[in-house]
């Protein structure tokens, strides 16, 4: 355990305590970026400077942003970086520039989730004080873990013999799958030779470390909007034209789109809704949902053909329908040369009792979108999983990490990003 451990604990306590979801990270990146300050860092990108402004997906409006701010402002954060952030340009980008050798990225997500967390006695941030004080949003997902992570393999890093370019991503807005392509459009990923990303849990116990996770699928989050036209339920039916049934329609076709040959895909109707009143016919009606492919074809695949099936649905009962892009995602592989480097250090890591050289994901992640950035330029990049006895999963109010954890993460990570430096496989 390093003589920092308590410093990364209150900082990570402190983002639990105010989770914030897609680009409404104000306070989360307001903290990060105090922390970042205090170290010897080339360059602090921070807000647009982070960002290809024009690739975010799912803004809030700016009412939302606004009270967001202010509940920033009124947890202590610093008011001239929250204006900075203005508009819901959260994260940030760091630079370490020490001498000669290759660039190395580490990815990190900072946002929360839409989940009330529990108050139970025996959940340990309720238990010990650092409990969501955002009521409905918590870190469900371990992101407050990787924010410390990445802040300290950042400090890992400049107090080594590192020599090399060391970047470290602080992304927003991965669970909307929303803030990974404006990332990786910045151009902070243009001159990356290798790039890793982690996460903590992902039902691997503590001690546990996956030297390179797969299995992403692509992901698609639409949103479409049905628009009829009103009447009278009673007297006047037919003058209506029903949204609602448009939008049923939809959703049993959704389900129905053909399995394909080539491997798993999915889809889920999450969210639907229409209608004012039992004795109106309704002129408005929605659908949220997602799309999953095992690879970015067969995501497409399932795309082209929800999008068909949603014109279709609503020409059938004479409707018009309005459907966005909500957010995001590509599938990506691992490569096995970062991922072999990860099983050598973490072989000496403290606290690390089992290595796995690869598992697959199962579900969805937008660091996709970095990783693909710097393997099309024909650089390396893997996605490493850190285990941790979380007591309830994934998403869930009782999700929670072993804070030890995170160090062992940080040493991984530090280790492996000075491997990389030396041997640039």
């Amino acid at each position: 355990m390093s003589a920092l451990d308590d410093a990364y604990r209150a900082f990570r306590r402190d983002l639990h305590r105010h989770p914030e979801p897609a680009w409404r990270e104000f306070y989360t990146t307001a903290r990060i970026v105090e922390e970042l300050r205090e170290r010897d860092l080339t360059e602090l990108h921070v807000g647009p400077d982070a960002l290809a402004t024009d690739d975010r997906m799912n803004v809030p409006d700016d009412e939302e942003l606004a009270e967001w701010e202010q509940r920033a402002l009124d947890a202590g954060a610093d008011p001239e970086i929250v204006d900075r952030l203005s508009g819901g340009y959260t994260g940030c980008v760091a630079v370490a520039e020490r001498g000669p050798g290759p660039v190395i990225g580490l990815r990190v997500d900072i946002d929360a989730l839409p989940v009330t967390e529990s108050a139970d006695a025996d959940h340990v941030p309720a238990a010990e004080g650092f409990r969501s004080e955002r009521e409905g949003y918590m870190h469900a997902c371990g992101h407050d873990a990787h924010a410390t992570m990445g802040l300290g393999t950042l400090d890992a890093v400049l107090d080594s013999d590192f020599s090399g370019t060391l970047k470290v991503f602080f992304q927003p807005g991965e669970e909307q799958v929303a803030g990974g392509k404006p990332m990786a459009e910045s151009g902070h990923l243009d001159d990356v030779d290798y790039l890793y990303a982690v996460h903590v849990g992902l039902d691997h116990p503590s001690g546990e470390v996956v030297c390179g996770v797969d299995g992403f699928l692509a992901v698609r989050h639409f949103l479409a909007e049905f628009t009829g036209e009103p009447a009278h339920a009673g007297a006047r039916p037919e003058q209506g034209r029903n949204a609602v049934q448009a939008m049923a329609a939809a959703v049993q076709n959704l389900y129905a789109i053909p399995r394909h040959a080539d491997g798993p895909t999915r889809v889920n109707a999450g969210i639907v809704g229409g209608g004012t009143a039992t004795n109106v016919i309704p002129e408005e009606s929605l659908i949220e949902g997602e799309l999953r492919g095992a690879t970015t074809e067969l995501a497409e695949y399932m795309s082209d053909h929800a999008d068909r099936v949603l014109e279709s649905a609503a020409g059938m009962h004479d409707c018009e329908v309005a459907v966005s892009t909500k957010g995001e995602a590509p599938s990506a592989t691992s490569d096995d040369a970062l991922a072999g480097i990860v099983g050598e250090v973490a072989s000496g890591v403290e606290g690390v009792t089992e290595i796995v050289d690869s598992a697959d994901l199962g579900g969805s992640e937008d660091a996709t979108y970095l990783m693909q950035s710097v393997q099309k330029r024909g650089g390396l990049a893997c996605y490493v999983g850190v285990g941790t006895d979380h007591p309830g999963g994934h998403h869930t109010s009782t999700f929670d990490v072993v804070e030890g954890d995170i160090a062992v993460g940080i040493d991984v990570l530090a280790g492996a990003i000075r491997r990389v430096a030396e041997t640039r496989p």
